[in-house]
């Protein structure tokens, strides 16, 4: 028989050699990877193979997993020389579920930073019962609840990106982008494709700050996995979220469409006590643009603007031009924000998202709204750099 390192060796390479000594997370697939491991480190591989005989049973179409117990039996009659010994495997795809194996792992040893609050959820509002935020370098979706504004974790799921990573800018260019996005709709099963799985959350790709940089195409979305497969490797997709059904199913109750933010991100990234100074003092900016519309004082007000704002593709000078017109003809105003939420945008550190209910009336016009606003840090100043309707 195999000596259970050099069965580890062959198997996964140097990522085992951290995971041997780990305690394993009590939750689902991983848990049980990792204990069929620490298993094989022990000496019983017949434990070990029951572990994974558990894991099939309830998910038959768990292709690393069946192949981790062909690994097994191959090892247990002395024939394994590497991982995925089969004869006649392919080797692109022998190495994605090598690479799943690595991921799904890793997760596993990196629970430890889960009670930290994540940098990108400065506040969500009232409505947003959570938040999602994809680690695109974990494969990691994580679900955060709304507890008077502040995100408290509740769960996490493995997902699959990209073929070709992320920084999505073109059509077809099977990349996942980057951003702060919403989801959109629910697509039930019956109305997609097989290979969608179990539903589709379309998600607003590409918003604002894509559009502004000319980032194009469609479709992103969070979606399931077809009905013969229950996971795919970390890079796999078009440049959706994928998740098992199973998970998908799990995550569907989190979802409300047209409010639950999706931030994706290269890395997560966890906020400090710098992050709570520069959230209260956005606030305090977000506050005195409002007053300083309210109070008709126009020069105040379009300071708090970029110059180099634009919306719709007007720029400042003629949105500074407009306003100076519309307000000379009011006589009082009243702004009312309600419901803000901020999301800082990641890999732009100086950034953020404001969104909000405004509620506006005047001498002449009242009306009611959902805003976006960009802020952007210049100078030690935030300003507006990108405002419109959400």
């Amino acid at each position: 028989m195999l000596k259970p390192t050099l069965i580890f060796s062959l198997l996964y390479g140097l990522l085992l050699s951290t995971v041997i000594h780990a305690e394993p997370d009590t939750r689902g697939t991983e848990a049980q990877l990792v204990k069929s491991l620490q298993a094989i480190n022990n000496n019983r591989l017949d434990i070990a193979l029951n572990e994974v005989d558990s894991l099939l049973r309830a998910n038959p179409n768990f292709k690393l997993a069946q192949l981790v117990k062909g690994d097994l039996l191959m090892a247990r009659a002395g024939v394994i020389n590497n991982f995925g010994s089969a004869a006649n495997a392919p080797q692109d795809k022998i190495e994605d579920l090598r690479d799943e194996a690595r991921v799904r792992l890793q997760r596993v040893l990196s629970q430890s930073d889960i009670k930290l609050r994540p940098r990108f959820l400065w506040q969500m509002d009232a409505q947003q019962k959570y938040a999602l935020v994809v680690d695109t370098s974990r494969s990691t979706l994580f679900v955060y609840e709304n507890v008077n504004g502040e995100p408290r974790y509740v769960t996490d799921f493995y997902v699959t990106i990209g073929k070709l990573g992320t920084e999505k800018f073109s059509s077809g260019d099977q990349r996942t982008p980057i951003g702060v996005y919403f989801v959109k709709a629910e697509l039930p099963k019956k109305q997609l494709a097989d290979m969608y799985g179990d539903g589709a959350y379309p998600l607003s790709y590409p918003n604002e700050w894509d559009v502004r940089n000319k980032r194009a195409g469609s479709g992103i979305w969070l979606h399931g996995t077809p009905s013969d497969t229950y996971s795919r490797p970390p890079r796999a997709s078009n440049g959706c979220v994928v998740l098992s059904n199973d998970d998908l199913n799990k995550l569907a109750p989190y979802l409300q469409v047209g409010i639950t933010p999706v931030i994706i991100a290269n890395q997560m990234s966890w906020g400090n006590e710098q992050d709570q100074a520069e959230r209260a003092n956005l606030l305090q900016e977000v506050e005195q643009w409002r007053k300083d519309w309210a109070n008709l004082d126009t020069d105040a007000y379009l300071k708090h603007y970029s110059s180099n704002f634009s919306s719709n593709n007007v720029d400042y000078p003629a949105w500074a031009k407009q306003k100076q017109l519309v307000n000379s003809a009011k006589t009082w105003i009243k702004v009312n924000m309600m419901n803000v939420s901020i999301f800082t945008y990641p890999e732009q550190p100086n950034m953020v998202v404001v969104n909000f209910e405004q509620d506006y009336s005047s001498n002449n016009l009242s009306n009611r709204m959902k805003k976006r606003q960009y802020w952007i840090k210049q100078n030690n100043h935030w300003k507006i750099i990108y405002e419109g309707a959400a």
